[in-house]
Order: C-alpha cells, then sequence, then structure tokens
C-alpha cells in the first residue's frame, strides 16, 4: 500500500482550516500531520516535520501567506507549497508562484477537485484552479523580465526606480547626485536591457513586474 501524503494545513480561521482537516482525514491517501493557525507557527511546524504538503491560506494576520511562503523558502523547506485562497487576483497568483509557490487554488473550488488536485501536486505537478490558467502566460512574460532585470547595474535600478514615480531626468540625477547626462545613459542601457521602446513602456513593464 503506497504511503499517504502527509500534509500541514495553514489557515487563520479555526472553522475553515478544521474544515479542511476533517475533508482530508476522509481520505485514506492524506494524511494531516498537523495543522497552523498562524504563519509563524506554520514555519516552526514545517521545519520540524517537513511534510509533503503546505496548504496554505494567503490573508493572514501577522505573517501572510506569502511572507510565510518566502521564509519557508529561505530555510529550505522543500514541501510542495499550494496557497488555498479566497483571491483570484492577478498580481497575487503572479507574485506567489514567483516567490516560490507550487500552485494556487481557490476555496470555492469543490471537495473532489481540491481532492484531485493536490494528488497532481504530490506527484509533482503546479497545480492551479481553472479560472487562473489565462495568466499563465503573464507568468512566463514576468519570469523573461525577471531574467533581463538580472542584467541591469545596481545605478541601472536605482535609475529605474526613481523613473517609476514620474520623476524627469534632472529629477534623478538630484536624487541620486549624477549628472543629467548619466542619467540618460543608464535609461538608454535599460532600454535596450529590458527590451522596451520608450519610457513609459520601461515604467509600465517595471511597475506590472514589481505588482
Amino acid at each position: 500500500m503506497n504511503q499517504a501524503i502527509k500534509i500541514v494545513v495553514v489557515d487563520d480561521h479555526p472553522l475553515m482550516r478544521k474544515g479542511i482537516v476533517q475533508f482530508l482525514n476522509i481520505e485514506p491517501e492524506f494524511q494531516v500531520v498537523a495543522e497552523a493557525g498562524s504563519g509563524a507557527q506554520a514555519v516552526e511546524i514545517c521545519c520540524e516535520l517537513e511534510p509533503d504538503i503546505v496548504l496554505l491560506d494567503l490573508n493572514m494576520k501577522g505573517l501572510s501567506g506569502l511572507d510565510t511562503l518566502k521564509l519557508l523558502r529561505e530555510k529550505n523547506i522543500s514541501s510542495t507549497i499550494i496557497i488555498l485562497t479566497v483571491s483570484d487576483a492577478k498580481q497575487d497568483v503572479i507574485k506567489l508562484i514567483n516567490a516560490g509557490a507550487d500552485g494556487y487554488l481557490l476555496k470555492d473550488m469543490e471537495p473532489e477537485q481540491l481532492h484531485e488536485q493536490l494528488k497532481l501536486a504530490a506527484a509533482g505537478q503546479q497545480v492551479l484552479s481553472d479560472e487562473l490558467l489565462p495568466y499563465l502566460n503573464c507568468l512566463h512574460e514576468n519570469d523573461e523580465f525577471a531574467e533581463k532585470l538580472e542584467t541591469v547595474t545596481k545605478r541601472e535600478l536605482q535609475t529605474l526606480n526613481e523613473i517609476a514615480k514620474g520623476a524627469s531626468n534632472r529629477e534623478v540625477a538630484d536624487k541620486l547626485r549624477i549628472t543629467e547626462g548619466t542619467v540618460k545613459v543608464h535609461v538608454k542601457s535599460l532600454l535596450r536591457k529590458l527590451n522596451a521602446k520608450s519610457r513609459v513602456e520601461l515604467t509600465v513593464m517595471y511597475l506590472e513586474h514589481m505588482a
């Protein structure tokens, strides 16, 4: 008989958390080894148990789901981490997946769907609720931009940050204590490295990446 998939459920709403735990414990494929009502508690538990799957709420008091995810990855927790939330906002999906989540599922899904998605996740597949699949293109675009952004120098990134705030070349120069000519050189380099046709497109691409 195959070994049960060990799961930790993290949600700061007791009723929701208990409901998820109760459902999962009915299924012989799953074994809920622990539950946590906060991100801090989740990090402590996962460091100790290293479950197969962490089912993580996004909007929690204290440490958010995003902060908890980042902490778990910083501590080299290799568990499959699935976000389970009510938020279907594109920026949330992109941000969490890029931060290291292995999946993003919505709480309004049918229990049977959750069961199937968790089995797929345990088998190593990335899982997303059907409504979120169109965001995959945005994820790939965001990944490409992130790779390009790694080629930018520290001073160019500082220039880009100021431009994204709406600063003029003169204002950027004053803020960074460099000449306007140097700012223009940085902007030209940014346009080339990030494959943008204009200053406006450069700003839009950067702000979308940071959202």
